[in-house]
């Protein structure tokens, strides 16, 4: 047995004598108090989950408090043990005993003790490291148990109220971790804005405001559910994209399928058609789905401050960088980036993307220490990247890099059986609000099947939203639609069901009748054939009251 028997102490050289350890039972004790050895990278991965699953605001309100509760227990401790020692003892006793548990290496305590105005410098705190671990590099400080527990301590001893401020932290960048001690009469605005990260409540005002989120992210998901379960009933597991073709099927079957592993992904095709929706879905499938997505177009970036954009930048880099910033891949951070328009970086942007890749670790701007990053990349384009190469304009090695794999979506105009599920999903998202259009004719359904959609998914969203607010009734009618699409006149559409040649004849008559405002006359003439020809082609296809329809309709 390893024991230091119990003795008064005049410094904290004679630390030591107050602990005590019997290995046969696993008991530490200090001053009589039993004491527990925790793992400190356990530690940090449960930080990691609790940031991730409760937000940055709930997680450090917990662990101040925790914190905080701590140190008044281990001042109660030392005060009880030596009530007579005094506030300079207990002053000295606590940081021993805070390094003694592994919470820091070295400490420098200043003469005037920790409410000097210079403040208490820590060399290093072991929150710092794991929260640069496994979290990375934030804004601001990170020792957020470590603050709880100075200022816990401090409180108890001092018989009054005295809070822990890191003003300086190597969460952050900086050489040193550095904590300024206040009561509360003397706080600047800033410090009492922290304070809520102290108080009792504020923990149970946290949770309730996540509770709040949840439940109504829960409402969202389950209105969502069933707004895709009426529209589409036979696709589940799409992650909420609407796939009835064939085409779209396989894309979000191989989606799926490479959700599971890191490996970076170039996802091409026309603008509009839905690439940062499938980099959501293979995001939200994979393990990293608890931490950030984060995106970027880096067309709308300008070439001179992408790379700060990208990889942050320290104060004084360049003009007008007046204090230190992350980049996207660190605020990304053990979840995923996604490079939207990727084919428009510069030269020098790709080549730091290709070693960001491939190194795992980036360099600010104006800074030469690499830092390490854990992020999985997604590309996007709609460039063909191939002549890019050949043209010099695009990097070899940063291509192959990126298109481990490839996923190219199909356009619109491929993949017809998507377009009416797709109207009525985006019609039902906008029949909320009041006044607006509650569905479709069966006519319409049949002009958005005719038009070639050169603008994709988002062209549709954007027609339907503008029927919907023109419409006059509860249904979205021909004349609703932007006039490209109303224009529109039947093609070889070949879907699923292959149509007959008569069927396919007819729709093209009613397009220029429609056009015609019902003309049959000028029909006739401009399709080349007689008014009987066309009169016995509308009635042999019961369509021979269309002229009274179109008529109507004036």
């Amino acid at each position: 047995m390893k024991y230091w028997p119990f003795k008064m102490v005049d410094s904290p050289a004679d630390f030591l004598n107050l602990v005590e350890f019997e290995p046969a039972s696993g008991e530490i004790r200090v001053a009589g108090n039993r004491m527990l050895i925790w793992d400190a990278v356990a530690f940090g991965l449960l930080r990691k989950d609790l940031i991730q699953i409760l937000g940055e605001h709930a997680a450090r309100t917990l662990l101040t408090r925790f914190g905080y509760t701590h140190g008044r227990h281990l001042a109660e401790v030392i005060m009880r043990r030596f009530p007579d020692a005094g506030m300079e003892l207990w002053g000295q006793l606590g940081p021993e005993l805070f390094r003694l548990q592994g919470l820091l290496k070295r400490q420098a305590m200043p003469p005037g003790g920790p409410m000097a105005p210079e403040g208490v410098t820590f060399d290093f705190s072991y929150e710092a490291e794991q929260h640069l671990m496994h979290v990375g590099q934030s804004d601001g400080p990170v020792c957020w148990t470590v603050a709880g527990l100075a200022s816990g301590y401090a409180s108890r001893c001092m018989g009054t109220a005295a809070f822990a401020f890191e003003d300086r932290c190597v969460g952050k960048g900086d050489p040193a971790c550095h904590f300024v001690f206040r009561k509360p009469e003397d706080l600047n605005e800033s410090q009492r804005t922290q304070l809520t990260f102290f108080e009792t409540d504020s923990l149970d005002r946290a949770i309730a405001e996540m509770a709040g989120v949840l439940r109504q992210t829960e409402r969202k998901l389950r209105a969502r559910r069933l707004e895709l379960a009426r529209i589409a009933p036979e696709l589940p597991g799409t992650g909420g994209i609407v796939a009835r073709s064939a085409a779209m099927r396989r894309v979000l079957d191989i989606a799926t399928r490479i959700a599971h592993v890191d490996s970076t992904v170039l996802i091409t095709g026309e603008t509009g058609t839905g690439k940062e929706v499938v980099a959501r879905l293979i995001h939200e499938k994979s393990p990293r789905a608890a931490a950030q997505f984060v995106a970027i177009n880096c067309a709308a970036v300008s070439q001179s401050l992408i790379e700060s954009e990208l990889f942050g930048h320290v104060r004084g880099a360049f003009t007008g960088a007046t204090q230190d910033r992350i980049g996207l891949f660190e605020a990304a951070h053990g979840g995923t980036l996604f490079l939207d328009e990727v084919g428009e970086l510069p030269a020098a942007t790709q080549a730091a993307l290709l070693r960001a890749i491939q190194e795992r670790e980036i360099r600010r701007v104006g800074e030469n220490a690499p830092r390490r990053i854990d992020v999985r990349v997604l590309a996007a384009t709609n460039r063909e990247l191939a002549r890019d190469l050949d043209e010099g304009r695009f990097r070899k090695d940063l291509y192959y890099r990126l298109r481990v794999v490839e996923l190219n979506l199909p356009p619109l105009r491929d993949r017809r059986e998507d377009i009416i599920p797709l109207a009525q999903l985006f019609l039902s998202r906008r029949a909320a609000a009041p006044g607006r259009a509650l569905g479709m004719s069966p006519r319409t359904a049949d002009q958005l099947l005719r038009y070639a959609w050169p603008g994709n998914v988002r062209e549709l969203e954007n027609a339907v939203e503008r029927a919907s607010v023109l419409a006059q009734g509860k249904l979205i009618e021909p004349d609703d639609l932007p006039e490209e699409v109303r224009g529109a006149a039947p093609g070889p559409i070949l879907g699923t069901e292959i149509r007959k040649l008569a069927e396919i004849e007819m729709d093209y008559i009613l397009a220029v009748l429609e056009r015609l405002n019902g003309n049959q006359t000028q029909a006739a003439k401009m399709l080349g054939i007689g008014t009987t020809t066309l009169y016995r082609k509308l009635r042999d296809h019961g369509k021979d009251g269309v002229d009274q329809r179109f008529s109507k309709k004036r």
